[in-house]
């Protein structure tokens, strides 16, 4: 019989899920994305201009920066501005954002351009780069309708939405979207970024104990898809709220 979980979720639930629009006054799109007892803001500002990279191609450019805001944890953890460096899981989790959330946006429609992602962790339980992800989905639409409504853009570059969710396997079963005790003692913890179409946009995950037999990739790959009509609906949801 499957183990219950601490708050009586099933394993392939996900936690309570909401965007809040418009949560803060300046950026082109803001967001607070909830996802349990997570809570990341999220904001996208727009730009005039591009990397150097990108001269003379005519394309746009998006990227992505990731914090965890000082007592977001159960103890107080020091800004990475004091320390004078960021920390290689900022590092990565910052790219993970960018990589996914380029996927879905036509960059040489947005033209010469860049959209800077700010992705603010004000409280963690789990999950922070899956929610910052969902969060900024939302907030990088409601930028792009910002521009359009403007004149700025005749066209709207978005392709398709990005759902992103945390998964684990532990004692032989699959959990989705992990809290901090889960995913503190899980076997194998995966982060997996879908199209709105459920197709693979990015599968990152390591054994952090025991291995696992291949099958279950595709176990967990079945539990996101079967649960992102759900997240779907939060994101749709928000977005209406938002018009």
């Amino acid at each position: 019989m499957p183990r219950k979980r601490k708050d009586k979720r099933a394993h392939g639930a996900l936690r309570h899920v909401e965007f809040q629009p418009f949560f803060t006054k300046y950026a082109e799109g803001s967001v607070l994305a909830c996802c349990g007892d997570t809570k990341v803001l999220c904001n996208v500002s727009v730009q005039e201009g591009t990397p150097k990279f990108l001269r003379d191609s005519s394309s746009g450019w998006l990227t992505a920066e990731y914090s965890m805001l000082p007592r977001a944890t159960h103890t107080r953890c020091d800004r990475e501005a004091a320390r004078g460096k960021q920390t290689g899981r900022t590092i990565e989790i910052q790219r993970l954002i960018g990589r996914c959330l380029r996927n879905c946006i036509d960059l040489h429609l947005l033209g010469d351009f860049t959209v800077m992602i700010d992705c603010d962790v004000i409280q963690a339980d789990g999950g922070t780069r899956t929610t910052a992800i969902n969060g900024a989905m939302v907030a990088l639409i409601l930028a792009m309708r910002s521009l359009q409504y403007r004149k700025v853009l005749t066209v709207d570059p978005i392709q398709h939405m990005i759902t992103a969710f945390s998964v684990g396997y532990k004692n032989g079963e699959v959990l989705l979207d992990l809290d901090y005790e889960e995913d503190a003692s899980i076997d194998v913890d995966c982060n997996i970024c879908l199209s709105d179409g459920g197709g693979v946009v990015e599968i990152q995950g390591s054994a952090e104990g025991q291995s696992m037999p291949a099958a279950v990739v595709g176990e967990m790959l079945n539990v996101c898809q079967s649960a992102q009509p759900a997240l779907l609906a939060a994101m749709q949801s928000a977005l209406s709220a938002g018009q």
